[in-house]
This record gives C-alpha cells, structure tokens and sequence, in this order.
C-alpha cells in the first residue's frame, strides 16, 4: 500500500507527498497599469462572478455508496475542516435538483467475467455523460480550418445481413477476395443489382433490401498467389447470406440534429464501412489508415525498414452532421528484400560470414517472428509461409527423417529436390508452420513480403528518420489533405454512390476563440515578480523561483567515457550558478570529487559514492545526485532510477553527453526547474490562484487529480500494465503533485486499485487504494480536506468511456466514504485525448498575427462547436505553440460534472493550468495532472525487473490478478515519497 506496506495487499504502491517547505506570502497588489498589458490584473475577471451564477443545473448523479464506513478503521485518515488559506465557505457547492438525463446505452445483461472480477458496481443502472452546458464566450474570436468534410446522410434503409463462410476462413483478405467473386458473379441476378459493403468478417451490408432473407451460394477462388504463371489451385468455400436487421437511420439523423443522445453506433459503423470499402482495394489497410508506397516514395529507416505514407480515415458524428476525419499518416513497413539482405542490414554485412552469436540469433529470431515470407526457390511457384522462429543449429547440421530408417540433411533436400544449392550453410534456417509440425527453409530462399507493417518498437535512429517524414508544417499538411480527397474522389466512388452519401471536399471552417494566457508569479526578489507568457512562452530571465529549494550535499557520476573529469567539473560549476540565480541555495562544490564509472557498473558506483558521502557526513545522506550519461546509454538510465528511487533513496538528475559538452543556458535553467521540484519546492504559480480568483477552484480546498496506464509495447504478452494517479498537494495554488503507480493486468486500462479493500487479522475489513491515499496526502499537506475533486483522465478511448467512468467514478465514490461517513465531495470527471486525428489550421497560412512560429494556430485556441459532439460537453484545445510540424489539439470530454462548470470555466481553467507544468518554461499540450502521471508511469516501468525469456515475453512473478499473474513494484524509499521524483 502507498503508506504502509500490508501483507494482505498483492500489489504495491509508489507515493510521493510533496510538502512545501517554504511559503511565501504575496501581498495583494493595487491596480497596476493592467489595461496597458504591463502588468498583471488586480480585479476579478468579468465572468467570474457569472460563472458561479449562471451554471446549468447538474443533469448527471450517481447513486451513493458506501456511507456507512467503519469508523474504527479509518482513524488516521479522518476528514475533518480546518482553516483555509482563503475566505471560503465550509461545505461544498448545493446539489441541484436531478434534470431529465441524457442517458448512455449501456450493457444491462451478461456482464463478462472480466467485468465482476474488476469489481463493477452492482447497479446496473444506466449513468448519464455530463451534457454541454453552452457554448464558451472568454477570448479573442477567430475562424479555423479543421480536417472534417462533411457529408450527407443517405436516405435509403441500410440493411444488416450475416455472413457465414465454409470453410472457416481467418484472413480477412481471403474473405474480401470471397464476397468479391460473389458479388461479381451474382450481382446482377441473385442480390438484386445491389452493390454491398463487406466488414471482411460476418456482416455485409446493403442500401435497400436484397431478394432473399436467406440463401447458399458456392464459390470457387483461385489462389492467385500461388503461381507467377502455369496452373494455380482453386479452392471452393460455402457463403451463407441472412438478413439480420435494419439500420435506423431517423435515429442517427435525430442524434446528429441533438434531439436524441444516445449515438446509433450500428448506422455509424456501417457508413464507415462503405466509404472504407473502396480504399481497402486500392491500399494497404492498417486499423483505420490505409499506406501505399505510390502516396510517396518510401524512405529508408534503417535495419530493413522503410516508412510508406498513407492517410487516416474515419466517419464521425459532429454538431454539423456527420463527417468524415481525414489526416495524413506514416509509418514504418518491413522492406520487401531477400531476407539473407535483411538480415545483414540487422547485424552488419560482416555477420553473414560467420556463425550467429547467441545475441545475434536472438536478435534476428525476434526481428523476423511473424513475419509473412514467400519461397523463391521454386521458380513458379510463390507459396507464403509465417515465419514462426530459428533453428538452434545452423544449416549444414539439420537433418529431418524420410523413411523409418534413414535421414536426409537440408543441404542435400533443396539439392535433390529443387536444384538449389545452399551457399549460408552456417547460418540457421528459418522455420515455418506450427511447433509440432515445422518446416525448414535457408534463408536465402526466401523474400520478405511486400506490405507488411513493423509494429515492433523502433530504434532512436529510426524514430528520428520516421519523424522527418511525418513532421509537416500546417500549410503543407493541410495541401496533402486536400489531394488525398480529391485521389479519393468519393463523388465517383461506387459504394459512395451505392449508398447515397456525399462528402464535401471542402475543410470545415470552424468558429475557435483564443483564451488569454494567465499571469504566473514568481518570487518578490526577482527583478520581474510577476509575467505574462507571450504565444505560450516566457524564460527564467531577471526572474527567481516563488519556492527556491536548498541543496547543501550533493555528488556527481560521470558515466561517459568521453566527458573528462575537467570538463565534467566545468559542467556541474555551470549548473551550481545556474541554481543558484534561478532561486535555489546551491552548494557550488559536490561533497565528494566527482566519480567515474563505467555504464556497465551503475549499481556499484551508485552504491560507492551514497556510502562514501554517509561516512563522511557521519549518517546524513546525499540530496542530490548528479549523473552525466552517454547519449546513447540502452538500460543504464532505467537502471540508475530504479536503483536511486527504490534501494538508496537518492533523488537523481541525469543529463547527456551532447549538453555537457555543449553548454547551453536555456538547457541549464531547464535542469534547474526539474531539480527546484524534485527536491520539493515550486517554480511558479498562477497569479489568480494566490488572489483566490479562479472560479470552481479557489473557492473551497478543491484536489486535483491525474490519472494514466501505459501499456507494454507490442509483442510483450504477458507484462503488466502500469496504472499511475497524481493529486495536487498545495491548495490554493494547485501545482505540486503527489504521485502513485501500480502495477496491474496485462493491457488492463481500468485502474484497478483506485479503491480496494482486504482483510486484516486484527482490525477486520481494511480499506485503502490510491485515490483514498492522495485524499489524506492533501489533508496533511494542506490542513483541509477535499470539498471538491477534478479528476482528469488520459488515456482512454470512446468505445471505453462508459466503463471507465462506470468503474472509476464508483471507486473515488467509495474512497471518500471509506474516509468519513456522508463525505462525498462533488466530483467533475474530464477524459483528455492526444491520439487523435483532428487537426487545426489557421484560416489564412499568410496572416502572421493569426499563427505562430512554426504557423501553427496560436496557443489558447479553443474550439467547442460545429465539429464537437453533437450533445455530449467537449471541446477540443490547444494550448501550447508550435515548434514543428503540426500541432495536435487536446480533446477534452467532460463525462461527468456535479461541479456545474460553465464551458468558460473548465476550458480556462485546463488552459490555465498547461501553464503550470513545472519542467519548462513553455505552456504545454496536456493538462499537467494527466502529464504527471504519464511520467510516472513511465518511470515506474524501470522499476519493473522481468525474467526475459527467449521468445521476448517477460514473465512476471507475483500475486495473481484473475488468472493474470502481476508482480508489485518495489516500495520507494521515504525520502523519494515525498517529492515530484518523475519530473
């Protein structure tokens, strides 16, 4: 558990309670000169007073649970009021009386196993998502371009048949390649003249009914890839066709009208359907892109990868009617080469003239696993097989049984067989097929296949070469846009045409509004006390920190062989200064001479230098370490965290070789911000948040929280996901943030111990989890309770909306009561989305006071209608400026909202907040809470130590989830806990 660790528990948390250890009192200010932009404001801002007043009556409540906690367990973390920093009221804000809700279709029968064993909430009540409350009014008008074109709702019945294919076929390809022999021969006659779109599964779909609830039809494919030329297989399969339903499309035309809140996501899903249908033939489908190497010449990655540009595609129902997504899009293919070719580009020329090393067998295994390959021995014939693995034993040492008596090696088979003389016998061959029936074949009779997509995590390197393909400016990606609509020519498309559905090939010009940006204060001692960002940037220039830490012990690691101790000195002396004008009492020399290591000894030298500091200083430890590594430094990074944060206790700041050497000073203020928190202080606060001016927040101790999983990477399948939550700490000001992870079900996006409860000997039932952890964290910080919470939550896609606030929502409901009976602040709970494909551009590329530097939208642009849902209350914003390519609005979901914000509050207030983020001097594109625990997570994935088997799964051990064994993260030390140590 975050506090204490139990037995009972069977996983574990990481806590942080970060506790101001200077404050400072801002004297209010007189008015000064605000109107002419020199200075901040004085006053409350115009709408303050009307956001408090005018808010809608709440639409959604969630039946209470839980208000009878015992109080015998729950002493330590009783919730009693205190006095406030503000002239606040003691409770929180009425509850209005319940509205009509707009209710959410949701699963009432047959939960799924995986749904009792989360712990969903027995109720099967429907909850009802927050309704847009208005429109926001705050901020500068202006007029953007997004890419949504928007398209007419067909007016003919769509109709849902079943498809049943026999032989059971599991490619989605052979089955498209099926319908479409069907529809070319029967088209015509038995379906009507009707033209269907096929999901390449079990459903087939019509504009108007065809002549037959049921009917067979046999159909005989040739295998066109079997053969260049000569005869090729023909194989028959059995397609049963069955009406199922039709879809209703005056419900769709009602929910896109707003007079109905519940989508019709059947009629959704099959217009996307139709207007996939055309594109799958003509490209390379992946999810919901398609990628050809014809869109643009490919550009090598690098070790056998290419990237093949493409678009993304997606229908969606917006204020304006429907309208299709479109995006450009990137990614990274395997080559189609030999694959002796691809090997060598993996390991080198030079590798190909010897026998593979262990590392170089494993290495290549894990590269070519899955990979589709086809013969080319057999001059013909191109039979494909999925390679499944290596042999252990090279080539010229396998042999396979012919007869009951005698053997026949690989060499002497493709030589007597087909003529082929095997020239790599060294190397191992690759085998195809299942374990218990594998084939052997060399591998230079192979070729890899065209169009197959590399899901495996990339190289840095070819990171880098993929970001330069995908990085555009607006201009440029918004012209690419536009051409792929107009390659796409949907006006011609047949099942367009089919269906009646018609796509304009205009963007969407879109009404945004440009949100100020806030005052931030910084210390009395500074020149500037006070500054106004411009286009979402300021610097740390003639200003001090409002929390400046003091660092008295502190020592250096130098694992970088080519950073001499001189020069790693000079770096250090540099940083020392630069703490020291930032704000911080820096002690300008380390408590020891700085220490050279080796990359492959991290543990040893981290315990070297922690215990000769102990010694020295006779018990007191080490405040911080400094640790300079190589710029490319594999595992050691990962390492040295797990090793400061979860054994030694030690806060540490890593810095790379190519900024030692190239000292800069913006790099060096930029540490000094990220060390400033670590150790416990803040860099800035919102001017409004010391005056008590920000609306819903300022008025009574409000807690804010960020929560995030991260998922294992692809081809990982058995480790655990990793669940992080972080709560603000410093009401009123609203920027430390205390932070937990745990570990939980593999690709479990649910946080599961939000709230838990387990059995203990002595005091019965006990109850714990995070949110209930960071609720007592903030009232021994602060000295007050909670009266409201904002839980903003990264992460999550649509199609889980439902359960994630089903799930998450009840177990913040049972955390409060587990902390004192009747206690149940009023909760907003918002979803912050980054992995979209809504993109923004400026309404005019060549009006310079409309964009930034890069020609981007400016920060603050806001944007909540016309291509925003059509009910529910979400906007879509971007808070940060440019540096390359072309920004990505955050898209905000507000789920649930008992705090009754107005669309201007919660909008300012997110906007507000992305200028608080503590690790630069630059407002940036997430709410900071859902940022924290992005890093935290991340982080506490170093912690993690799996048993890396040869197949590259990690197997975990542990106590057991379900049927899904997780092994708890390893308790930070105490000293750790208490600051922002993911920073």
């Amino acid at each position: 558990m975050p506090i204490r660790q139990m037995k009972e528990s069977s996983e574990q948390h990481l806590v942080t309670e970060p506790k101001l250890q200077s404050s400072v009192n801002i004297p209010q200010k007189s008015s000064k000169t605000s109107q002419n932009g020199k200075g901040p404001p004085s006053q409350e801002p115009r709408n303050a007073k009307s956001q408090n007043q005018n808010s809608p009556p709440s639409k959604n409540r969630v039946r209470r649970r839980g208000r009878g906690a015992r109080k015998s367990d729950q002493n330590d973390g009783c919730m009693r009021p205190s006095s406030r920093h503000c002239s606040v009221a003691d409770k929180p804000a009425a509850r209005p009386p319940m509205a009509d809700p707009i209710v959410v279709d949701a699963p009432q029968n047959g939960r799924n196993k995986q749904e009792i064993e989360m712990g969903f909430p027995s109720s099967s009540k429907s909850l009802s998502f927050a309704p847009r409350p208005g429109y926001g009014q705050l901020g500068t008008d202006c007029i953007v371009k997004a890419n949504h074109f928007f398209a007419d709702l067909p007016n003919k019945d769509l109709n849902h048949y079943d498809v049943t294919i026999t032989p059971e076929v599991s490619s989605r390809t052979v089955n498209r390649a099926i319908m479409a022999e069907l529809v070319r021969l029967y088209r015509e006659t038995d379906l009507g003249m009707r033209l269907p779109a096929y999901d390449g599964s079990k459903s087939l779909y019509t504009a108007g009914e065809m002549p037959f609830c049921w009917k067979e039809f046999s159909i005989k494919l040739i295998d066109e890839e079997d053969r260049v030329s000569g005869p090729k297989r023909e194989r028959e399969y059995k397609v049963v066709i069955k009406f199922v339903a039709r879809a209703n499309m005056h419900h769709l035309g009602q929910f896109l009208a707003g007079k109905r809140a519940d989508a019709p996501q059947e009629a959704l899903q099959i217009l996307d359907i139709v207007l996939r249908e055309l594109s799958i033939r003509r490209y390379c489908p992946v999810g919901r892109s398609f990628f050809s190497r014809d869109v643009r010449t490919p550009q090598r990655l690098g070790e056998g990868l290419e990237s093949w540009c493409g678009f993304y595609q997606s229908v969606r129902p917006t204020q304006m009617g429907l309208s299709l997504n479109i995006d450009m899009a990137s990614a990274a293919f395997i080559e189609a080469l030999p694959v002796i070719d691809f090997v060598a580009q993996i390991l080198g020329k030079d590798a190909l003239s010897r026998a593979l090393s262990d590392s170089d067998h494993v290495k290549v295994k894990k590269a070519l696993r899955g990979v589709k390959v086809e013969v080319t021995h057999r001059g013909s014939v191109r039979r494909k097989y999925r390679v499944s693995g290596l042999t252990s034993q090279p080539t010229r040492e396998l042999v396979f049984p012919i007869d009951n008596n005698s053997m026949k090696s690989v060499v002497d088979y493709f030589q007597e067989m087909y003529g082929f003389t095997v020239q790599y016998t060294h190397l191992p061959c690759l085998q195809v097929g299942n374990q218990k029936k594998a084939n052997y074949l060399p591998m230079e009779a192979c070729k890899i296949v065209e169009g197959q997509r590399y899901s495996k995590r990339l190289n840095e390197k070819q990171i880098t070469a993929l970001l330069k393909v995908t990085c555009q400016r607006p201009r440029d990606r918004e012209n690419d846009i536009l051409q792929t609509v107009q390659q796409n020519a949907y006006d011609q498309d047949p099942y367009a045409k089919e269906f009646g559905i018609r796509i304009s090939e205009k963007l969407a010009s879109v009404e945004a509004r440009i949100l100020p940006a806030p005052w931030l204060k910084y210390h009395d001692t500074g020149k500037e006390k006070d500054c106004l960002p411009q286009v979402g940037q300021w610097n740390m220039m003639n200003k001090k920190m409002i929390n400046g830490m003091t660092v008295s012990r502190w020592a250096c690691i130098n694992f970088s062989r080519s950073v001499q101790e001189s020069v790693a000195r000079g770096f250090c002396n540099e940083l020392a200064q630069m703490c020291q004008i930032s704000g911080m009492e820096f002690n300008p020399d380390p408590v020891i001479p700085i220490y050279t290591a080796r990359p492959d000894q991290v543990e040893k030298a981290l315990k070297h230098v922690y215990h000769a500091c102990m010694n020295k200083f006779k018990g007191k430890e080490l405040e911080l370490l400094l640790a300079i590594l190589p710029d490319n430094n594999g595992s050691l990074y990962g390492d040295l965290k797990r090793i400061c944060e979860t054994d030694l206790g030690l806060i540490s700041q890593c810095c790379l070789t190519k900024h030692v050497f190239k000292i800069n000073k913006q790099y060096l203020a930029n540490v000094s911000l990220k060390i400033n928190v670590k150790m416990g202080g803040r860099n800035t606060v919102l001017l409004d948040a010391l005056s008590c001016r920000i609306p819903l927040v300022s008025d009574i101790p409000t807690i804010i929280f960020g929560a995030d999983v991260t998922h294992p990477e692809n081809g990982e399948d058995s480790s655990p996901s990793i669940a992080a939550v972080v709560a603000s700490q410093d009401w009123p000001e609203v920027t430390k943030y205390a932070g937990l992870v745990c570990a939980q079900a593999h690709r479990q996006e649910l946080i599961q111990d939000l709230y838990k409860t387990w059995q203990d000997p002595v005091r019965g039932t006990v109850s714990g989890g995070m949110i209930r952890d960071l609720l007592i964290s903030f009232r021994k910080a602060t000295g007050q309770k909670p009266l409201r919470i904002i839980f903003y939550r990264d992460g999550v896609s649509e199609g889980q909306f439902y359960h994630v606030l089903l799930y998450e929502l009840d177990a913040i409901r049972k955390a409060c009561a587990s902390l004192e009976p009747n206690y149940q602040p009023p909760v907003t709970f918002i979803v912050v989305q980054k992995r979209h494909h809504t993109r923004l551009f400026p309404s005019n590329h060549r009006d310079r006071n409309s964009t930034d530097k890069s020609g981007n939208i400016l920060p603050g642009t806001v944007v909540d209608s016309k291509i925003c849902h059509p009910t529910e209350f979400d906007f879509y914003l971007c808070s940060h400026a440019g540096i390359q390519g072309t920004s990505r609005p955050s898209h905000y979901h507000v789920l649930w909202d008992e705090n009754n914000f107005t669309a201007d509050g919660i909008q300012s207030l997110t906007n507000n907040l992305c200028y608080t983020y503590a690790r630069c001097t630059r407002s940036v594109s997430v709410a900071p809470p859902a940022y924290y625990a992005h890093l935290a997570a991340f982080r506490a994935r170093f912690y993690m130590e799996p048993d890396v088997h040869e197949n590259g799964s990690a197997a975990s051990k542990g106590a057991r989830t379900g049927e899904v064994c997780v092994r708890p993260l390893p308790a930070l030390k105490e000293n750790v806990k208490r600051v922002m140590f993911y920073c």
